[in-house]
């Protein structure tokens, strides 16, 4: 049964334009249709976002701005994006429509590949996949069913930066996008991938096409992923023997664990791919492996051209739910395969030995390419073109364009109204111009308005308010604390200048913070530590001891100190701190009898006394005939001694 017929999409008219035809492929992420354009009249493919997908706003805003991106990357070797757009709970982009099948639907077919139709297949992807690193774009799911051959040949890569748009490699539930026999260690352990992953799901695909075998499986997803995290890619000879030991190296090469190994970027591979290329024989090339299918030769197919043989893919309603890839590309009917030439009537017998004429003329096109490629370095090759990196932050352009190949020179600061402070407002050269490679390139970074006004804090904490002068372009100043019955503790009362104040950009505004509600220290001195700790805790106030005690006139084990006085104003979770009483110390008593009031009175309070005088009656004298206590005898430091003055 066609299920395409239950598809609500299939007959509409979408967003007034595209009317879609018929289903081709389900993914993940998507679902793909053959539509027509009914404004241009052409026939193009229609990828529209699953419903459930297109309810996260900001997942269609990264999914629709990266869609635009990658539509300027012209490449003959990707998939064209034409439009994109929003039709109800339809999220679409019109592609270019692929009459023909993808890599999977090859070696579905085939089994393995020789070597030649491996590397007339990989040299296209990677030369389309270098094209995208160099502009800045990462594909993060190079797989076999993003591999699409048309039915003249043409090898074109699909899917560029639609995986990108998600913004990582795991998504909001923490499972690895992508499809987990491809994806790089660094993907699998950190939810990170640069140019380097895709380098890696080449190798990969290489393998896979020597082999027509994965170089990881298992059971379940998780023992796939311990592998690539565990396992070097094991070599393809080790599968078909007598495999060229170049291939082996070339995989080897790309799979590396370890990122920093591996080829910089496609274009790196590219060049060791054509390397190890001109280094095999025309033996090693067409060298069939044991795993080809034996209906590959029942066709006739001798893959000595660069024109992989037309296969017509299984239809996707029909597909077997475990060999259904993630993310469908293309996959169009085509036409039943020809008979391949270099067999005669199918029978196997070899063809005549071709005449040398055609080989002098491969001979002087190679020579043709060769003196062009050359004038090509000379007038574009050496040169780079800028990529855009208006509003980005300063680490983001950095970065890209690192992978460009290019350099930061200066850095500059200018204000603007358009740019968010921080973030890239110009470029020299500007965005898409050549420069030499590795050349320099200068930033101007914004500082946001020229005028910046100061923002109400007021009830704002101060870490948060410290962020906000940042984010407008301010600094905070000198910070002082006041007691304030309604505003919280550790939040702002007030700046200087006041709201609206208009400033300079990094111009410094004073804060004052509050230190909440006062709180009146009570006197606890002569009060046991235990008690007295208790009581101003309950104030709302910590408490330390002092590690050592003094002598005082309390008691031993009071309290003989506190570090903020009786009446003292305190914020709430202020110190205060308790020095112990070990008890007074005792002083010898002076015997003062005899002597005059004042030098006795002098004499006492030298020794640390305090002095009580009292007179007999009637007054008539001023000589101390008593002391309370006996001169030569001891009293504690600081008590009161009694002196009483001759009577009649």
């Amino acid at each position: 049964m066609d299920t395409t017929l239950q598809d609500p999409l299939v007959g509409r008219l979408l967003d007034g334009r595209y009317r879609v035809d018929a289903r081709i492929a389900v993914g993940g992420m998507a679902t793909v249709y053959r539509a027509v354009d009914t404004r241009l009249d052409r026939e193009l493919a229609l990828k529209v976002m699953h419903p459930d997908l297109a309810t996260d706003a900001a997942f269609v805003e990264r999914f629709m701005r990266e869609a635009k991106s990658v539509a300027r990357l012209a490449h003959p070797n990707v998939v064209a994006v034409f439009d994109q757009g929003a039709d109800g709970a339809y999220v679409y982009l019109a592609m270019e429509y692929v009459a023909g099948c993808t890599l999977r639907d090859v070696l579905r077919e085939r089994g393995a590949l020789r070597p030649r139709a491996a590397l007339d297949v990989l040299e296209p992807v990677l030369a389309a996949l270098g094209a995208a690193h160099r502009a800045g774009f990462v594909h993060r799911d190079m797989k076999p069913e993003n591999v699409l051959i048309g039915d003249d040949g043409r090898v074109k890569v699909a899917d560029f930066g639609l995986v990108r748009a998600v913004g990582s490699a795991t998504d909001s539930t923490g499972a690895v996008l992508g499809t987990v026999s491809y994806l790089a260690p660094e993907q699998i352990e950190h939810g990170t991938a640069d140019t380097r992953a895709d380098v890696y799901a080449c190798g990969v695909v290489l393998y896979e096409m020597l082999t027509g075998a994965k170089p990881h499986s298992g059971d379940t997803p998780a023992q796939v992923l311990y592998q690539h995290l565990n396992t070097d890619v094991p070599a393809p000879s080790g599968a078909v023997p007598g495999l060229a030991v170049e291939l082996d190296e070339l995989v080897a090469s790309a799979t590396a664990r370890n990122p920093d190994v591996r080829p910089y970027d496609a274009v790196a591979l590219l060049a060791q791919v054509r390397e190890a290329r001109a280094g095999l024989t025309e033996e090693q090339l067409d060298a069939v492996p044991p795993q080809a299918r034996p209906a590959a030769e029942a066709d006739g197919a001798e893959d000595r051209t660069s024109v992989i043989p037309r296969i017509r893919p299984l239809p996707v309603e029909h597909m077997p739910a475990e060999q259904m890839p993630v993310e469908h590309t293309s996959l169009l009917p085509t036409p039943e395969p020809t008979a391949t030439p270099g067999r005669v009537g199918g029978t196997g017998r070899p063809a005549r030995r071709r005449p040398r004429g055609p080989l002098l003329i491969v001979a002087a096109v190679l020579l043709a390419l060769g003196i062009g490629t050359g004038v090509w370095y000379i007038n574009s090759g050496q040169f780079t073109r800028v990529p855009a990196v208006l509003g980005q932050t300063e680490e983001q352009a950095t970065k890209r364009l690192a992978d460009a190949g290019l350099d930061v020179g200066t850095t500059k600061r200018d204000f603007s109204d358009v740019y968010e402070r921080g973030t890239v407002m110009a470029v020299d050269p500007g965005p898409g111009e050549r420069i030499r490679g590795n050349g320099a390139v200068t930033l101007t970074l914004s500082r946001g308005p020229r005028v910046v006004k100061v923002p109400n804090l007021k009830g704002t904490p101060l870490a948060d308010a410290r962020k906000v002068l940042a984010e407008e372009g301010l600094a905070p100043g000198v910070i002082t604390y006041s007691f304030s019955d309604d505003v919280a503790q550790g939040a702002v009362i007030g700046s200087d200048p006041e709201p609206g104040t208009e400033r300079s950009p990094d111009s410094a505004i004073a804060l004052e913070v509050s230190k909440g509600r006062p709180i009146d220290v009570p006197d606890v001195r002569g009060e046991a530590v235990a008690d007295a700790t208790a009581e101003l805790q309950e104030a709302g106030l910590k408490v330390v001891v002092a590690p050592e005690q003094v002598n005082s006139p309390e008691s031993a084990g009071s309290v003989a100190a506190q570090s903020l006085a009786e009446g003292s104003r305190a914020a709430k979770g202020d110190t205060i701190t308790l020095t112990v009483s070990k008890g007074p110390r005792m002083v010898e008593v002076p015997d003062v009898v005899g002597s005059k009031v004042d030098e006795a009175r002098a004499e006492l309070e030298d020794a640390g006394f305090e002095v009580k005088v009292e007179k007999d009656f009637p007054f008539l004298g001023d000589t101390v005939v008593r002391q309370s206590v006996e001169g030569g005898g001891t009293a504690a430091e600081g008590s009161t001694v009694t002196i009483t003055l001759k009577g009649l």
